[in-house]
């Protein structure tokens, strides 16, 4: 590996941490990645909004997160517009417009052939992992336009920009990420930042799905 040039994504870190805390709006933010990120960023000092479709993980969450005050969880569905729409009014309402968005919210099929997959399970991995990014773009984006200011980090995955197989729709998913996040990019104006982000392979009830006891031997949520 080599390290970072001067002026790269280093200094941008830096530059962040040195701003002082943000508020970083997190989707899929009950289980998983979400949840482990946004209880180190609260940790952090950093505030937290974040929504799942779970009432009960949210309120675990709001049991264990530092200064649960500062922080705003609710119950949404990425997969309906107004439901988006109506957490884009709310941080409006509640002065918590965020300053970065982590599109983590995401969802894979149950392994099998491409022909053999139900339909109803492809199109609720395009509704949650297509659909309900641009949601939230659609949404949030304006929002950060009229801060001048705003990072936008879209989780891929390394079967975005790669294949296996009996995970067709999850990895057709993860490539228009790849493919939506470089053209949002280009369409951003200045002081707005677009990335698809690989977090690489972290034992989640979505590994588990592929992998079985397998996904065992891969990294925590906690250590990533």
């Amino acid at each position: 590996m080599t390290a970072p040039k001067p002026g790269g994504g280093a200094a941008a870190a830096a530059r962040a941490a040195a701003a002082g805390p943000r508020t970083v709006l997190i989707t899929g933010v009950g289980r998983g990645l979400g949840r482990a990120l946004a209880l180190e960023l609260a940790r952090r000092g950093h505030a937290v909004v974040g929504c799942s479709r779970t009432a009960e993980h949210l309120r675990s969450l709001e049991a264990e997160i530092t200064s649960p005050s500062r922080h705003f969880f609710t119950v949404a569905d990425v997969r309906s517009d107004s439901s988006v729409a109506e957490l884009a009014k709310a941080t409006v309402e509640r002065k918590q417009v965020p300053d970065i968005i982590v599109n983590n919210a995401g969802t894979i099929n149950k392994n099998n052939k491409t022909w053999n997959v139900p339909a109803e399970d492809f199109d609720m991995v395009v509704d949650t992992n297509i659909k309900g990014t641009a949601n939230v773009l659609r949404h949030f984006v304006p929002l950060m336009i009229e801060k001048r200011h705003g990072i936008i980090i879209n989780l891929s995955s390394g079967w975005g920009r790669s294949a296996a197989a009996e995970v067709a729709p999850y990895c057709a998913s993860k490539w228009a990420i790849e493919g939506l996040t470089r053209s949002l990019a280009k369409e951003l104006p200045p002081g707005l930042a677009a990335i698809a982000l690989s977090p690489g392979v972290v034992n989640t009830d979505m590994l588990t799905s592929c992998f079985g006891s397998s996904a065992s031997l891969y990294q925590t949520t906690e250590t990533w």
